[in-house]
């Protein structure tokens, strides 16, 4: 279902193009619309419940292990064709990849996502999100699902930034964080209640220069 596509110059999708040339990332608080935000956080929870999602692992290929000392996150990846609300969230990414194309010209050929769930007290160390053996991902996108959230229910993205700087982001439904694969480290904090999110990646051919 592509009802979700918008407009690659909609001004919403330019921001982001904008911060990101500008600082290397974006947050943007209201990016989907309420109703399709409680139909992406029922999705995963009815997945989550079905025992789809798995314990997510670190490393690559035969080095691939789960380490929860590292991350506790729960996963599933997106397929397109799924479900209705999961098509809507990709048509609207794609809008996004067309949009960072035509501002950035980095080359962006398919998004890859999958749900993410953190039990209470999960983490996900400090890291960056692109492999030292591969560099398909340029950039990443978390897109939070979750109603109601506190300050005090914790769960923050906390990236680093340049000159020492710490930034926190509160995972309140709705809200995009985009940012540079390879040049952002952060961390995702404990939660006292269930963490979900959409986490994916734009990426490109890969062994390519690049310049922004």
């Amino acid at each position: 279902m592509r009802a979700m596509q918008i407009p690659f110059d909609h001004p919403l999708l330019l921001r982001i193009v904008d911060d990101v040339a500008e600082r290397g990332w974006s947050q943007q608080n209201i990016f989907l619309p309420e109703s399709l935000t409680r139909e992406l956080a029922l999705e995963c929870r009815k997945r989550a419940a079905e025992g789809e999602l798995a314990p997510a692992s670190v490393g690559r290929g035969a080095l691939q292990e789960v380490r929860e000392g590292i991350r506790g996150d729960h996963i599933q990846w997106l397929e397109p064709g799924q479900t209705e609300p999961c098509d809507r969230y990709l048509a609207l990414m794609d809008s996004l990849r067309q949009a960072i194309n035509r501002g950035l010209f980095l080359g962006l050929e398919d998004y890859e996502s999958h749900f993410a769930l953190y039990p209470p007290g999960a983490f996900y160390l400090k890291h960056v999100d692109r492999f030292r053996d591969d560099d398909k991902r340029m950039l990443s996108a978390v897109l939070y699902l979750n109603d109601g959230w506190l300050p005090e229910h914790g769960g923050h993205l906390r990236m680093y930034l340049d000159g020492g700087v710490e930034y926190d982001i509160q995972p309140t439904g709705g809200c995009l964080v985009v940012f540079l694969s390879g040049d952002i480290p952060h961390e995702v904090l404990p939660s006292t209640r269930d963490r979900l999110s959409l986490t994916g990646w734009f990426r490109r051919r890969g062994n390519q220069p690049f310049e922004l």
